[in-house]
């Protein structure tokens, strides 16, 4: 069995609610950590919601319809999850995979946007601005967000790619800080897809991303 085997990968169909996310997350990486539990990823769903980093800045939530807002752990500032949108959360052990996080960052956003790219969108880092993007000049818009954790070397939290998620919902707050671009989704750019097609390129191109980690030395 491949490294890329030994991670249980999930897939979780409705709603699954934020705190049950949260309390899944820390359990399994307890259970990474004490060597009795598999890596994991985990692309689910949630019901509309609000989650605020460690760096949120109050004045840039408005909330005019109330959606709830979580206090999420990672890094990062206010974003929104709600249906339509593909989060993906990272279970991941760095200690056996070079306890580089940069690495590991710029590993995820290779992922992204290889899988973008098999959905037919051509996606694309900033320099300074974190998040996978479309178009350029002014018309460049944020497709999906990253928000990471690392504790004792395990990775909580991932990624956000915005499938068919409502874009008006995104008004409620300024997405990562990030006033000067808006958001988009495969669905405004003309992509319209079911979530099992994300899931089935997400997964196709998962072995570029547990190679650019580098390889596990633990067994589960």
């Amino acid at each position: 069995m491949d490294d890329f085997d030994e991670i249980e990968w999930r897939i979780s169909p409705g709603l699954v609610p934020y705190g049950e996310a949260l309390a899944f997350m820390e359990q399994r990486a307890a259970a990474i950590r004490a060597g009795s539990g598999r890596e994991c990823v985990w692309l689910l769903e949630h019901p509309p919601l609000f989650t605020a980093g460690t760096s949120s800045d109050p004045a840039e939530l408005s909330n005019p319809l109330g959606l709830p807002v979580h206090d999420a752990g990672r890094g990062g500032r206010y974003t929104y999850h709600g249906p339509g949108q593909r989060v993906g959360y990272l279970m991941l052990d760095l200690d056996a995979r070079g306890r580089d996080i940069r690495r590991f960052v710029h590993a995820l956003e290779d992922w992204i946007i290889a899988t973008l790219a098999e959905l037919g969108v051509a996606a694309h880092r900033s320099p300074d601005r974190i998040g996978i993007w479309v178009g350029d000049g002014p018309q460049e818009a944020k497709i999906a967000a990253l928000g990471l954790r690392v504790k004792r070397w395990v990775t909580l939290h991932g990624f956000s790619i915005n499938v068919a998620p409502d874009l008006s919902h995104f008004a409620g707050i300024v997405p990562c800080g990030i006033a000067e671009f808006g958001v988009t989704s495969l669905a405004e750019l003309g992509q319209q897809m079911p979530m099992t097609r994300v899931d089935a390129a997400l997964k196709r191109c998962f072995h570029r991303f547990v190679n650019d980690l580098g390889q596990s030395d633990k067994v589960s």
